[in-house]
């Protein structure tokens, strides 16, 4: 299972578990609104993919029904305590059902899949036509978005940063129609799943 994250990664991540969610700040969802609005279709189901401890999929419930996908068995327990439905994956290889969901959501993850290709054909797949699959991660062509990909990189992370206009191109080349709803140290894109 160490596909989804690089190795030093998914071994971060299982030992500082217990304490993520302290370390953390709590989750802004002002961005929410705008990428489920770029739906064709309600949002109800959301899949937080690379979700970790849940800190997202908690901020979205009750308003939505969230699930967590996440690689690492420690994160997931921290999220399974938090009363949400969880699934452990690769997110190149989701154990769910075509059209499952109505969006899926990658928050503060993205530059931890380093195939990120299939991981947005798999969020594609699962998510409903008109749904909606959603970035949003650092850039790393601002100046705090490199002082974090740098920290990670000193952690021995094998994150991989990608700048708000190429992570909408890859949305477009997974076949989606992508917008680019902010800018700034932290950016939201989203990608509209076709009805056809």
């Amino acid at each position: 299972m160490t596909g989804w994250l690089g190795r030093g990664d998914v071994r971060f991540f299982d030992r500082g578990a217990r304490l993520y969610d302290a370390l953390m700040w709590p989750p802004r969802m002002g961005w929410a609104a705008d990428a489920f609005g770029f739906a064709d279709r309600p949002v109800e189901r959301v899949l937080d993919l690379a979700g970790g401890t849940g800190r997202v999929a908690a901020a979205l419930a009750p308003e939505y029904e969230p699930i967590v996908a996440d690689v690492s068995a420690p994160m997931l327990s921290r999220a399974t305590a938090r009363g949400l439905q969880t699934v452990r994956s690769d997110a190149g290889r989701l154990p769910l059902r075509d059209d499952a969901v109505d969006a899926a959501v990658v928050v503060d993850a993205y530059h931890h899949l380093p195939d990120r290709e299939a991981a947005l054909a798999e969020a594609a797949r699962v998510v409903a036509p008109g749904g909606v699959v959603v970035i949003r991660d650092f850039d790393p062509t601002t100046r705090p978005g490199r002082v974090i990909a740098n920290a990670e990189a000193l952690f021995g992370m094998a994150s991989q940063f990608v700048a708000v206009d190429a992570a909408a191109q890859q949305l477009t080349r997974a076949g989606l129609h992508s917008r680019v709803l902010d800018r700034g140290t932290m950016y939201t894109v989203a990608g509209r799943v076709s009805d056809e």
